[in-house]
């Protein structure tokens, strides 16, 4: 099994412990580009994948980098409809 196909594993799981990096590494691998408005932007953080012209925000997370359970089962949603997993 591929890196690529553990991580979309292990969201399924929507594990205590999945971290921003994780998700970034995710949908980096998914064609998703993450876009940042400047320093006043805050930590909600744009992705998006041109080919379809689709969009999440996620907030990242401070100081820690360790994502809220309601976070990752917000983007484990997106990535499902989207028939991504």
């Amino acid at each position: 099994m591929s890196k690529f196909e553990k991580a979309k594993e292990r969201i399924k799981l929507k594990p205590n412990d999945y971290t921003y990096t994780e998700a970034k590494g995710l949908l980096s691998q998914l064609g998703f580009v993450e876009y940042h408005k400047g320093k006043t932007s805050g930590s909600r953080v744009k992705f998006y994948r041109e080919k379809d012209q689709k969009i999440i925000l996620l907030h990242k997370p401070h100081p820690d980098d360790t994502m809220k359970p309601g976070a990752v089962k917000e983007l484990l949603e997106f990535l499902l409809n989207l028939g991504e997993l």
